[in-house]
Order: C-alpha cells, then structure tokens, then sequence
C-alpha cells in the first residue's frame, strides 16, 4: 500500500513529523517521552482532505430524476509540502507502512510556512 491509497476526510491533514530538538538551548538532552508530549508540534504535510462540505441547495424540477450529491467544499488553506505546526492534543497518532504520522484537523494547524519551489 501507498499513501496514493489514503484518502482523507472533509477537513483532516496527513502530517509526517519533524523531529523535535534533543537538546535545549542550555545544552540539556531532553529524553524522548518529553520531546513527544510538546503542546506543539511541526512537520511536513503529506496530504489533505477536500475540505469543509458545503451541501448545495437542490431544485427538485425533474422528479423523475434520481437524486444526486451535489455537494461542494471550501478548499483547506493547507496544502501538500507545507510545513505545518499543530497542536498536539488535536492529533491522532497512526502508524502506515511502520512510520509514524498524525491525523490533524484544520482548526488544529496554528502556522504553515510555505516553500515556494518554482523560484
């Protein structure tokens, strides 16, 4: 299985983490059961949702008709190679193919910084 396969839900965000530092600014290790409970975390987005679903308003002309989803989203402003900071107690833990990633909805997602490539 590939993360092509995954597909997430409205408003959720795939997140592979960064690494927190081992270390303070004094020069203090820090071990690695402190480093995870981080009220904030980074790292690097993998993949996002459709969004938030905006159900879209159903003229009922043709009765004959069956009757169709006609939903629409409002697009996250999160986007694929982002580098996200997120609040910890909003993720979800999951592990795919033995590596660690979280499950972060938008409201979760303090800053992004974006890496603008085509420069």
């Amino acid at each position: 299985m590939a993360l092509e396969d995954i597909h997430l839900i409205g408003d959720k965000i795939l997140i592979d983490p960064i690494s927190p530092p081992e270390k303070t600014l004094s020069g203090l290790y820090l071990p690695p059961t402190v480093q995870d409970k981080e009220k904030v975390q980074k790292g690097y987005v993998v993949k996002t949702g459709p969004g938030y679903p905006v159900p879209f308003p159903v003229e009922n002309d043709e009765p004959w008709k069956e009757p169709s989803e006609n939903i629409k989203y409002i697009p996250l402003q999160v986007k694929a190679g982002d580098i996200a900071i997120f609040l910890m107690n909003s993720a979800i833990e999951i592990y795919y193919d033995d590596k660690k990633y979280y499950i972060v909805p938008h409201h979760a997602v303090l800053m992004v910084e974006r890496i603008n490539w085509t420069e």
